[in-house]
């Protein structure tokens, strides 16, 4: 029973954990369906609509794997709980054997007189007292036993019910998943109408890729020159420290290379190294609909797709929010790209791109969450997509190992 309480307990949290995702796929797929209806209201048919069909394929077939993995657990729990429950049956059957077998013995030896006889019958004083007491443990012995079968009758009811319960849970399990497997395939015909539609335009959108990667670009030579040129300026800083202490007469240390830090940006730095994988998201809602580093196009041939950060699909009007608290270091624009936030948080440096509107100007202090600019909402195609980049020093990082990614 303590084996079967300890499988039973870890189950719980496993269960726990799964029905916790599937949740949570569930709302980002509702979400996505937000998105898209969105979409559907532009112009015309788009890139990004066929981004957040893909990104729903997955939900719904994570989702579906997620139900799958809940039934397997179920399986076990019932499997365990028809194990307790014969168990149960076979020490149930066995403690009214025995019962019986008292009451038998107490109806044969129900006359006082005999009692009184085998205690008498004693060989000597201490023979009577065992016998006396003999006779009291087993009149408690008998109240005992007829406990235990009460309590095993009730266990055995308990479980009877926990396992009718597993089986009710599976059987809603099993029919979610053939409605989450019908909506998949609905969700990859829609998929292939969408890009029936869009192969007629299939040189269009390799332009317009082009033209997106262009800007990308563009923006990434920007944020590298900022970070490359205020690398030189606390190195300069540096060595001329370094020259003035040694003129000084004081104890000169070796000249650090790459970003020079004070005491204050160092234990940023370092409290923002321990808030590895729990950073908020850059945006309050959203999902994420491009992924770091470089990939191949999904469904147009040839087209690679190269991410120095992520992007999020989010909701119009949305704000971009600082993911820790730190420094605005630079305001980039560039023409058709928008608007890009730069906030250094010691050696760390995140960045907000395809802002409208930006409320903040260099060398402002933000806070953890704090509103940086209005995302922008792509008209043409109803899109409202943040950019977000992680940078360490001068290299790259993926955002996703940083924030607090949905489990």
């Amino acid at each position: 029973m303590l084996l079967f309480l300890v499988a039973l307990a870890s189950f719980g949290q496993t269960a726990k954990e799964l029905e916790e995702k599937k949740k949570r796929l569930q709302d980002d797929i509702k979400y996505t369906n937000k998105l898209i209806s969105e979409t559907e209201n532009s112009k015309k048919k788009s890139l990004n609509q066929l981004r957040l069909l893909n990104t729903k394929i997955e939900m719904r077939q994570e989702l579906i794997t997620t139900i799958v993995k809940e039934v397997k657990l179920i399986d076990k729990q019932i499997n365990q709980t028809n194990s307790v429950v014969g168990s149960l049956e076979k020490d149930l059957k066995k403690l009214k054997e025995e019962y019986a077998q008292m009451v038998y013995f107490v109806w044969k030896n129900q006359n006082s007189y005999n009692k009184l006889m085998f205690i008498f019958s004693s060989k000597d004083f201490n023979q009577a007292y065992l016998r006396l007491k003999y006779i009291q443990q087993y009149a408690d012995y008998r109240k005992k036993q007829a406990k235990i079968i009460k309590e095993t009758q009730l266990a055995l009811g308990e479980k009877i019910d926990v396992l009718k319960k597993s089986r009710n849970e599976k059987a809603a399990l099993l029919t979610n998943e053939e409605q989450e497997k019908l909506k998949l395939t609905t969700e990859k015909k829609e998929k292939d109408e969408l890009l029936d539609n869009l192969k007629d335009r299939e040189a269009q959108l390799k332009k317009e890729l082009k033209q997106k990667q262009a800007e990308a670009q563009k923006l990434q030579k920007e944020i590298e020159r900022i970070i490359a040129d205020e690398i030189r300026k606390r190195e300069e800083e540096a060595r001329k420290k370094a020259a003035a202490d040694k003129l000084a007469g004081k104890e000169v240390k070796e000249t650090p290379k790459g970003f020079s830090m004070t005491p204050e940006e160092v234990l940023i730095s370092d409290n923002f190294e321990l808030n590895r994988g729990k950073l908020p998201w850059p945006s309050e809602k959203g999902i994420i609909t491009g992924h770091f580093g470089e990939s191949t196009h999904p469904d147009l041939p040839n087209v690679k797709i190269n991410n120095n950060g992520i992007d999020i699909g989010t909701d119009r009007g949305a704000k971009a929010r600082a993911v820790f608290d730190g420094t605005v270091s630079a305001i980039i624009s560039i023409p058709g790209a928008y608007k890009a936030v730069m906030v250094r948080h010691g050696e760390f440096i995140s960045v907000y791109a395809n802002l409208e509107e930006v409320y903040l100007k260099k060398d402002d202090k933000v806070k953890v969450k704090q509103e940086i600019g209005k995302v922008h909402t792509d008209e043409s195609e109803g899109k409202t997509e943040l950019h977000f980049e992680l940078w360490r020093g001068n290299a790259k990082t993926n955002p996703e190992e940083w924030i607090l990614l949905k489990k």
